[in-house]
């Protein structure tokens, strides 16, 4: 990801509860270039950087369809976060998600030999809980209400796979 690519961040970010959604409390709505280059700071160096940010992109044109980062990595207890998941509104339905989740995945355990990656979802987000699951993650928790969405808190479900678990689900 670098700068040509705020302006899908930018666009998919409908609402400050729809940011919020997809990115948690790490921006504030409307999201700006501000936010998005601090966010790029640091990030990307494979063997030093503590996040990793990915634009998903499709086709022969390499149209950008989703966004999704590696952060928190822990090198020394081999663990990170997988955070920031968004699939460009007008593309979701189509298992974009699950194919950006797997390719982190793959990074996380075969690329930076980690042992765990998890996330969180909010419980509202039945369909990222959905994808996350069928990935193989485990519901390791619940934050009670850990967010507020208009006048409603909501929780967030902590979820976790190990790199055993994961590599079972593939062999």
């Amino acid at each position: 990801m670098d700068a040509l690519d705020f302006g899908h961040l930018q666009r998919w970010s409908l609402s400050a509860d729809f940011l919020k959604q997809w990115a948690g409390p790490s921006f504030t709505y409307p999201l700006d270039h501000k936010q998005l280059t601090n966010y790029l700071e640091g990030a990307n160096h494979p063997a030093e950087s503590d996040k990793l940010i990915y634009c998903a992109v499709e086709g022969e044109e390499q149209q950008v369809v989703g966004h999704i980062s590696l952060s928190a990595i822990d090198r020394a207890n081999g663990s990170a976060r997988i955070s920031r998941v968004i699939v460009d509104p007008a593309q979701q339905g189509r298992g974009i998600g699950q194919r950006m989740i797997q390719e982190l995945l793959r990074i996380g355990f075969d690329g930076l030999r980690l042992h765990r990656l998890s996330l969180g979802a909010f419980s509202f987000n039945q369909a990222a809980l959905k994808c996350y699951e069928r990935a193989g993650f485990i519901r390791e928790g619940i934050q009670r209400e850990a967010a507020l969405f208009g006048e409603n808190y909501t929780d967030c479900i902590q979820l976790s796979i190990l790199d055993r678990e994961w590599r079972a689900r593939k062999a």
